[in-house]
Parts: C-alpha cells; structure tokens; sequence
C-alpha cells in the first residue's frame, strides 16, 4: 500500500468510525475548511498569552479573545481573569491544581472525579482524600463536611466536577464553599473541572451553580467537546492574583513563563475563536437545547425498549446498563464496571439514538435478518 492508498484507508476509516460515535464527549459537527491556509506556517504560541513574545509567529490576540469570551461565560470580569487554551482537560486540571499547591498539599476528589485527577496529584506531590459520591454521581457532601472538619487545622484544596465523567452529575459548589466557609478554612481552593458542562450550563434557563460567582478559584474546560474541534484543546482559567504567584520571566523567548507548557499549539486558539465567530452565543444556546432534547429522547426510547437509562439534570449524559461487548465496540461507548452511557453530542441524532437501542434490545439484530432473508 503506497503514501495515498494508506491516508485515503485512514480516512474511510474515521468517515465510518465518526457514524458511530455516541459513547464520548466529543462533537464531530465543525467545519474549520477556512482555517487551511494556516497550517502552512510554523505558528507557536509560547509563554503568557498577555504578554509580548520575541517568537511574533502566534495566535495571543486571538487567545486573548477566547479567555474573555470564557471570562464571561463563567462569570468572572475580564480584567481579573486569566488563562490560556490548553491541550484539553487533563492539562487544564492540572493547571489548576498546580496553582492551589504552594501552601495546600492536601487534595480532596470524590469517587466520580476523573482518572487523570490522582494521576496529577500523584505528580504534584499531593496528598489525595477520596470523598464518597452520591448514586447519581454528585459528591457526598455529609462526606466531605465531616472530612473537612476531621482536618480542618489543614489547609485544602477541593476538585468539583461540574459535570461528572460517567454519569454527568454537577457537584453543588456553592454548597461546598458554604462547607469551608462555615467550618472556617482560612486556607483553601477549589478547582471545578467543567470540561463538558461547561458549555452547557452558561446555556440553560435554569442552571445548577457554576461559576466564579459561585466559588470557583479556577476552571477547566474542553474546547473539543460541546464546541468541536480536530485537535483536543481546552481552557484553563483563573484569577490574575493566582498567576503573578508563579509567574518568571525568561529572556530567551522574551515572555513570562506562566503556562505549564512552553510551546503551545496556536491553531487550538484559532479554531475556538472560530467557532464562537460562527455560531454566537446564542447559536450554542441552540445547539445545547437541541442536545438536550436529543438526551431526554434517548432516556425514553431506552426506558420503552424494558432498559432503565436515566439523565442528570442539564446533562447530555444518559446511562444505562451495560449492553454486551460488541455493542459497546460497535457505538464507541464508554463503560464502567455495570453501566455505560451515551453522550448526546450535536452529531448525535435521533435516528442514531433509535439504531443504539434496537442493537441494546435486540431489535437491531432481527431487523437484520429479515433484510437477510427478504
């Protein structure tokens, strides 16, 4: 097979692959054919994205944009914000951490957070406490209360989910900064991870608590989930008081180095500047309502099909009992010990919802076979 056979191979193979994409959170429906030219030119964006750079070839102004577009989606005013656009969530929770760890060595998870979140503390050189989840995924506050107040001579760091890996659930953050605030910890941060719901509840009428308003110390969200995009990206975004803490300048590349990497891909920037340019605010306000409604389709067409799938509220997540193995290779689904989950994306219709049940009922199967037969 020659150069040409093995990319256009590869190609059918992801055309074929991108139909059966409902197990993860990752939007399949973007067109970013404009952005082409770009990727003829060695752009880098190196170092502090608010801060000159002797390498010019970047994306910062555009960056720049995009972290006061997210500024104001989690509700925090520009002029105190900062961030960048990361490499996707693993690297924007640990940014996020990085930055709660100088005097808080101590950090508490719940049972649903995101695998990648003890590997992190693992490499930060944090002590990890798990906290009980509740069934449907939310943090066990009792747990963490009385947990908090074991060590409350200690100071904390608190990793919320704003939208849980497995099942969607959104942790209370106002509660849990009730939690420190009335057991009196002086010393603490609280790092949401937003990577899915954090485009979804800046879009609902009636969100659970999220936000800087609510609590939050810094954020992680993914660009190539509910926004869509060819390369993982993400942003991480804090306050600027946080990030003068760490900040050093370095001479060779004539910026402050305040990011955890130092080259840093300059496409990612352009692409989300991109697709806010192209659909608004208010086109994801659609988009979010119509992924909503596709999820509460799915629960029903489960539920009438004998199979007990459920949703959180505001969630695209539907879970559902683990259906068999080929199932699960066939649709991309992810599972976990009993359960899985289909993840109402914006490529995700309601004709890929009903060909998902029929295979999980069986009905698939004997449609099949009467086209065998007929």
């Amino acid at each position: 097979m020659d150069t040409q056979e093995r990319l256009d191979s590869l190609l059918r193979e992801f055309d074929a692959m991108g139909r059966c994409l409902v197990g993860y959170p990752s939007n399949r429906d973007f067109d970013y054919t404009a952005l082409l030219p770009f990727l003829r030119y060695a752009i880098n964006n190196v170092g502090d994205p608010f801060h000159d750079s002797n390498f010019r070839s970047n994306t910062h102004e555009i960056e720049r944009e995009v972290i006061g577009i997210f500024a104001d989606l989690m509700r925090i005013p520009c002029e105190q914000a900062w961030g960048y656009v990361t490499s996707g969530g693993t690297e924007g929770n640990m940014y996020g951490l990085y930055l709660g760890t100088p005097s808080r060595r101590r950090g508490l998870v719940s049972q649903d957070t995101h695998y990648s979140v003890v590997k992190i503390m693992s490499v930060l050189k944090m002590r990890n406490i798990m906290i009980k989840s509740r069934d449907n995924g939310e943090i066990d506050y009792d747990d963490l209360h009385e947990t908090i107040r074991i060590n409350r001579d200690s100071p904390a760091i608190v990793m919320a989910n704003v939208g849980t890996t497995m099942k969607g659930a959104v942790d209370d953050v106002s509660r849990i900064r009730g939690i420190l605030d009335d057991l009196a910890v002086t010393r603490s941060y609280l790092h949401a991870d937003a990577a899915l719901s954090g485009m979804i509840l800046p879009f609902v009428d009636d969100p659970q608590p999220y936000g800087f308003d609510a609590g939050f110390d810094s954020v992680s969200i993914s660009g190539h989930k509910m926004i869509g995009s060819p390369l993982p990206c993400g942003v991480a975004l804090t306050r600027r008081e946080y990030v003068s803490r760490i900040a050093r300048a370095v001479e060779y590349v004539g910026v402050l180095d305040t990011t955890l990497t130092g080259s840093r891909n300059a496409l990612t920037p352009l692409m989300l500047w991109y697709a806010f340019e192209q659909k608004g605010l208010e086109g994801f306000r659609r988009i979010v309502n119509g992924c909503l409604e596709t999820a509460e389709y799915a629960v029903t067409r489960f539920n009438e099909g004998g199979i007990p799938a459920w949703r959180n509220r505001n969630s695209v997540t539907v879970v559902f009992p683990r259906p068999a193995a080929d199932i699960v290779r066939k649709w991309q689904l992810a599972p976990y010990e009993d359960i899985a989950h289909l993840i109402a994306m914006p490529h995700v219709t309601r004709e890929t919802v009903d060909a998902v049940v029929d295979d999980c009922t069986g009905l698939g199967q004997h449609r099949m076979k009467r086209k065998s037969v007929a």
